[in-house]
Order: C-alpha cells, then structure tokens, then sequence
C-alpha cells in the first residue's frame, strides 16, 4: 500500500513510518523540518527510515500548508491511505503566537482532507490530543466528556476532528481521529517532561517541576500509538469517529521526577518553579471505545517505558543529547 505520513520526521510521524516499512508498505513522508526543536533529532528520523527500505521510503521536505505540493504528492504518489501527523505542536507556544497552528493544524488540515477525498484515498487517519477536552468534569476522559479547550492548540485539534467527521459524512471519505495522551519513547521530542529531567538527572542537575507536582499524566509509549495506527489498516471500524489513545494508567510530576532520579541514579534533589500557563492539571485516558472498536490494548506501562526511555538515551547519548541541550 501507498502511505503518505505527514510530520514524517517529527517523532511520532517516524516511527508510524518505521512501521508501515515494517510490515511491507510504502511510505511518502512530508515534513517542513521546522526548527520548533533541534532539526538534527528529526534528520536522524529521516535516515533510519531511509535505511530501513531504501526502495519503499521517500522524503519529501516541504508544508501541508501548500496545497498545490500536496495534491502532487497525493495523485502522483498514488496515495491510498493518510496518517496525518503534521502539526504546530505545543499548548504554551499556541498561547504566544494562536496564528501559527490555526493555518498549520486547520488550513494545512484541509488541503489534505480535500485532496485525498478528490483522490479516493482508502482512509485518512488524523492524530488528535487530549488538549481537546480541557476543563475537567470527570476523569478517566470518555470520548463524551465535554470539550472546553484551555489552549489555542486545543480549539485546532478539536476543529480538525469535526472537519475530519465532515468529510466523512459529505464527502464520503472515511476518517478516524486518534486523541494521543502525552506520547513519549526514543527520539522524542526535547521541550517534554520527560526529556527534560532525564537529560538533567545524567548531567547532575535538579529536575524542575512546574507547580506544585501533583499534576498527572496518562504518558503514553510510542510503540502503543504505533501499534493503535497500524491496527486501522486491518479494519474499518471506526469511520468517522473519534477514539481515545492512552496509557495503561496515570502518574504525577513529582512521582515521574523521582522515578527517573532513581533509574538515572542522579544525587539530586527536585526543585520547584512556577506553574505555566495554560497546562491541563490532570489527563486520564479511558480507551474502551478504542478496546472495542480496534482491539486497542495499551501495554507499557509508565514505568517500564521510563526505564526503556531512560536505557537508550544512555545508550544514543553521544548523538541525542547534545540535540536536546541545544533546543
């Protein structure tokens, strides 16, 4: 099959890729290699995917916002499915500058949803996060909790997925919108918690929590959001719909901080900083729409994915580190 991934380089985008090569597909990765972190982090993505099937995997470096080049990729590539993975990522860089990720994760959305529907792309698979939900009623999240979104970031998100469900009941193309719960895993990116207390742990330096620390997460393994995606080539449940993608349970700031100060070893001490603006205080995923509809059952949990995290940092930290010290 024929898989255009957009964001092919970033993180997520990669490892989608990875393994669609896997399993025998190929891939047209687009990306604009922006420099919302260090470029050589996703240079690297690029070339793993290049190594991996030379003969199957093409980059193409440029925007979704550029709706002539994506209807050429999508018609001359032949296109038959759509992992749309591009975006402006980051709640609080939405909140300095709201234009950027409206034209990115709106404008950039529809120029793919209407090419694929001209093409009769198979299916489009949008990822969507947990900042759609915002405002906590209740938690674990449901896919019908309210959706109050606290960030600019947010509204995007939420706005693709009515756009994706749009195009599904008008314009007969079948979506499915993925709602990721704080992904991590090997090459993420940089500016997340995660990365960030452990880059600091190995280099003898104090975690600093935003807050107070009580504030949890549903961290998410990337090897369970690639497992989620791929799972959407083998059925078409889901059509339309939006699903929950999370984690196998939740954990807050502080516990995270000490369990990677214990997995690094580090001598340090946790060390406190005001809260920033428009973070979520809580997310908890709950994936039994997910469960029911494509078999989706999340298998690592947060501290077996911190140990692995925290184990191949170590062993890439000749290449990776000076990568995220420098974002």
């Amino acid at each position: 099959m024929n898989v255009l991934v957009t964001g092919g380089a970033g993180f997520i985008g990669s490892h989608i890729s990875e393994g669609l090569l896997e399993s025998g597909h190929s891939v047209v990765a687009l990306d604009i290699l922006d420099p919302y972190y260090d470029v050589g982090i996703k240079d690297r993505n690029v070339e793993r995917c290049q190594e991996a099937a030379p003969e199957r995997y093409e980059f193409v470096e440029g925007s979704i916002t550029d709706e002539a080049l994506v209807r050429e990729l999508v018609s001359s590539r032949d296109v038959e499915f759509v992992y749309h993975q591009a975006a402006q990522a980051g709640v609080r860089t939405s909140v300095e500058n709201p234009k950027k990720p409206h034209e990115i994760n709106t404008t950039g959305l529809l120029n793919l949803l209407q090419a694929a529907a001209d093409h009769g792309v198979t299916r489009f698979v949008n990822a969507s996060s947990s900042s759609v939900y915002g405002e906590v009623e209740y938690l674990p999240y449901d896919e019908d909790h309210q959706n109050v979104p606290q960030s600019p970031y947010g509204v995007t998100k939420l706005a693709a997925e009515h756009y994706c469900r749009v195009w599904t009941d008008v314009y007969d193309l079948p979506t499915v919108s993925l709602r990721y719960f704080t992904v991590y895993g090997p090459r993420m990116r940089p500016n997340m918690a995660i990365t960030n207390f452990t880059s600091r742990c190995l280099n003898g330096e104090p975690p600093v929590i935003y807050g107070d620390g009580q504030q949890t997460r549903d961290f998410t393994y990337i090897d369970d959001i690639v497992g989620a995606n791929l799972s959407l080539l083998e059925t078409s449940a889901g059509d339309g719909e939006v699903m929950n993608v999370g984690s196998t349970g939740t954990i807050t700031i502080e516990e995270l901080a000490e369990y990677i100060i214990d997995e690094t070893g580090a001598d340090v001490d946790l060390e406190y900083a005001a809260a920033k603006e428009a973070d979520a205080r809580h997310t908890h995923a709950d994936v039994s729409k997910a469960t029911e509809l494509i078999d989706y059952e999340p298998s690592t949990s947060i501290r077996d994915g911190v140990s692995q995290f925290v184990e191949w940092y170590d062993r890439n930290r000749t290449w990776y580190e000076p990568l995220v010290r420098n974002s």
